[in-house]
């Protein structure tokens, strides 16, 4: 079996293949910028994109991904290994506290950019509702979304 993951076929091994995306992720590809959180799809930290839309990674079997696209955090930096806009706001913003949601908080916000370049308020708060953050950092990630906006609608 094979899946698409970061604009890269990757092959998975019979004995994986049985297992959530999350864990193949992690476990079977060493890709851990994944996070486990819940393990029950309500924290978000797990949060990749398949086929450009936000899905949890630990809800998702491996083997229901087929000929889809698989994007994680890893896959955002360019070839030469600058930051995608979101993962530069989250820096320059000094979004993370512990970190551990960022992740699935950049995944999620990715998803909301490319569908809504200007996003509202509401919008954000709509689109990273499922992404729990417990060190309190929501201030920050709504700025940092908003700066992300602006530098990718060439506003810098």
């Amino acid at each position: 079996m094979q899946i698409q993951v970061n604009h890269s076929v990757r092959e998975i091994p019979p004995d994986w293949q049985d297992e959530s995306l999350l864990v193949v992720l992690r476990e079977a590809l060493g890709l851990t910028g994944t996070r486990f959180g819940c393990g029950a799809g309500q924290c978000g930290a797990c949060t990749v994109l398949i086929d450009g839309q936000p899905r949890r990674a630990c809800l998702t079997p491996v083997a229901a991904v087929g000929a889809s696209r698989v994007e994680t955090i890893e896959g955002l930096a360019a070839p030469d290994g600058g930051l995608h806009p979101v993962q530069q706001a989250w820096l320059d913003q000094a979004t993370p506290q512990c970190g551990y949601c960022q992740s699935g908080q950049i995944m999620a916000t990715v998803a909301l950019l490319r569908n809504r370049p200007s996003p509202t308020a509401a919008d954000i708060d709509a689109a990273l509702s499922g992404n729990l953050c417990r060190c309190g950092t929501q201030q920050r990630i709504r700025a940092s979304v908003q700066r992300a906006a602006q530098t990718l609608r060439g506003g810098q």
